[in-house]
């Protein structure tokens, strides 16, 4: 048995039996890293003295993750570790705090293994952009792991962690998760709290598990879930126990088809394995049912002006004074000026450039006001669409992973790839993805529920009863 191929449940049961030790679980996974990393990179950096450390002094804990070695997307501040957001104008920045939901995984006894490479501040979909280097995917590594969640995703798939956290801003958990044949969760907005996280878009944002299974994001989701003071837009509501419904029936789910998702563009192996799913829910006693979303036309070019205002507005603090790196000027302009050429790389530029001419006088009313409002119907056909179904199921991304180099030259492929996830934060939703099959060249394909707000139960469950019903989540890359 390789300890590295384990999931989150079985290696606690493991633990629990003395059948494994934290120390040969936590050895298993860095022999691992030293073995593959220098194929995937999927880590900015590989904190083993640190995890070590919290071997020793977690010893007598007996938190619900019993050293559990994860992975945490660098982008999730870690008290006394380098927090870089794959960013050069980061590059040697040290939080002195803890974000929230690394405070709630290291009060259940978890180990942090590393920080994971991503699309600089979050900014991509294939990891490419990172401001150090591409993370490359287990399955094929000539292709992408896709993004910003690359790193975690490909460190998961490659079993270099048992699970890990990444941020989700328009699929950027869903959507490597899928490219990588793993499990990614995007909880509703306001589930999981933001304190810590770095900010792209502040009303777009959210933390969530990326695991081997469905049983394990449900672990992880319940842990890091609930309302926190430090952030003013964290829910007060409660947090159910999403491990004990996942066994519950599905019989009476009544699963949405949203027609628009099945278009021009979608790949035909991806289009059929998803529809196979559909079957295979259909025979396990759900009901299907055709229904319509029908401004989902308009969510990518309202999703890239408001997600783009707000990284223009969050990102105006990184100007060489108050962190992080600082270049030498002749006076405070030139130096404002020469720290955010140098800092930031060519996305990150291109996305504050555009929206800053969202936001600017006279162009405010006609682009950043008029995609708030086509936001708000996108919202309210989610709202209508829940009224005849419980979950909606779509593709995850209309291809398989592309190849590296593939897209990085022409942003608006790039963008057109999150089709199928940005929606589900225009409207603040739950949304998970797990594997659905493979194509003809092996690579994985990703099956995206999408649920009610504050409902992620529904969707686990249905997750889980079609994973028990596969063997696509038990199958490992070769490397």
């Amino acid at each position: 048995m390789e300890l590295f191929n384990l999931g989150i449940i079985e290696a606690i049961e493991l633990i629990d039996r003395g059948e494994v030790s934290p120390r040969e679980l936590l050895d298993a996974i860095f022999q691992r890293i030293d073995n593959v990393e220098d194929k995937i990179k999927a880590f900015v950096n590989i904190t083993r003295d640190n995890a070590y450390e919290m071997l020793a002094d977690t010893e007598n804990k007996r938190g619900a993750l019993k050293f559990i070695p994860l992975a945490i997307k660098d982008n999730i501040c870690t008290r006394d570790i380098p927090t870089t957001c794959s960013s050069k104008i980061l590059q040697n920045f040290i939080p002195p705090y803890e974000s929230t939901v690394t405070e709630r995984l290291r009060n259940e006894g978890y180990i942090l293994v590393g920080k994971t490479n991503l699309d600089e501040f979050a900014m991509g979909s294939s990891t490419e952009n990172s401001g150090f280097f591409t993370t490359r995917n287990p399955w094929a590594t000539d292709r992408v792991p896709g993004g910003s969640s690359g790193g975690s995703a490909a460190s998961v798939a490659a079993g270099e962690c048992l699970g890990a956290l990444g941020s989700d801003t328009g699929g950027s958990i869903r959507q490597p998760a899928a490219f990588c044949g793993v499990v990614g969760m995007k909880p509703t907005y306001g589930r999981v709290s933001r304190y810590g996280l770095v900010a792209f878009a502040s009303s777009l944002d959210q933390i969530g598990p990326i695991t081997k299974t469905v049983a394990d994001a449900a672990l992880l989701l319940k842990i890091i879930s609930g309302h926190d003071p430090c952030d003013s837009t964290s829910a007060p509501v409660e947090v159910p126990d999403f491990t004990a419904s996942l066994s519950e029936k599905i019989s009476d789910i009544r699963v949405g088809i949203p027609r628009e998702y099945f278009t021009e563009g979608l790949h035909t192996e991806v289009e059929e394995s998803v529809k196979e799913a559909i079957s295979l829910l259909k025979t396990m006693g759900c009901q299907i049912r055709d229904i319509s979303l029908p401004h989902t036309g308009y969510a990518v070019a309202s999703y890239y002006i408001l997600a783009t205002s707000e990284a223009s507005s969050n990102l105006a603090r990184y100007d060489g004074v108050k962190y992080g790196f600082r270049a030498k000027g002749k006076d405070l302009l030139e130096m404002y000026t020469e720290t955010r050429a140098m800092g930031f790389g060519p996305e990150v530029k291109r996305r504050i450039m555009l929206g800053t001419y969202a936001l600017s006088a006279g162009y405010y009313e006609a682009f950043y006001k008029k995609a708030q409002q086509v936001r708000t119907l996108i919202k309210e056909d989610f709202d209508n669409a829940f009224e005849e179904v419980d979950i909606i199921l779509t593709p995850t991304t209309p291809t398989t992973a592309f190849k590296i180099g593939e897209k990085i030259s022409d942003p608006l492929q790039m963008y057109l790839n999150d089709i199928f996830t940005i929606s589900v934060n225009l409207a603040g939703l739950p949304a998970l993805s797990l594997p659905c099959g493979f194509s003809k060249d092996g690579l994985p394909i990703g099956l995206q529920l999408i649920g009610r707000a504050f409902d992620e139960s529904s969707i686990l469950k249905v997750a889980y009863h079609y994973e028990q019903s596969t063997d696509w989540h038990k199958r490992r890359p070769s490397l």
